[in-house]
């Protein structure tokens, strides 16, 4: 009895987003937070602008399977399969009015590949997805994961990490 109109509500998605950052690419999130109304509804929508060679770096979405579709620009768009199965990369350059699904949990990326900006939009099937950006989840945790156990997991010399670490710090 206590729903409006405005819960189930959101303008914007029509504007791109600021793309001068570090990786190029702008996320703009619709989920239950910017629509109350979401809530249980097991859906939510981004929209993702990329500059030229912009990109959506390697993440992951723990609480959804994404599907994209590319409206403007050239993508490379992929994801990477479990150790089960040798960890296999399943990857497509999209063009405008192509999709491409991103099946729940696994680690997927984007990259423009063109000299002109891209723009895609993505539904997830949840209200909250969630998203592990991995370089910054592995190398920025607060505090910091120790140095030589990351060197030992990803086979590197212990300075690079610490270098890795340093970038990345919040």
């Amino acid at each position: 009895m206590q729903a409006k109109a405005e819960d189930f509500f959101f303008s914007g998605l029509n504007q791109a987003g600021d793309t001068n950052n570090d990786v190029k690419s702008n996320v703009t999130t619709v989920n239950v937070d910017q629509i109350p109304g979401l809530n249980t509804m097991g859906i939510s929508l981004v929209r993702i602008d990329y500059a030229p060679y912009g990109k959506n770096p390697p993440h992951t979405h723990p609480r959804a399977t994404e599907i994209l579709v590319l409206l403007e620009g050239t993508l490379y768009v992929g994801f990477v399969s479990s150790n089960q199965d040798n960890n296999r990369l399943f990857a497509k350059m999209l063009y405008p009015g192509d999709v491409f699904v991103f099946p729940i949990g696994m680690i997927h990326f984007q990259v423009n590949m063109g000299k002109t900006p891209a723009v895609a939009f993505a539904g997830l099937s949840s209200q909250n997805a969630g998203v592990i950006t991995i370089a910054d989840t592995v190398f920025g945790s607060t505090p910091p994961i120790n140095p030589e156990i990351l060197a030992q997991a990803f086979k590197l010399d212990v300075n690079v990490v610490k270098d890795l670490e340093a970038k990345f710090k919040n």
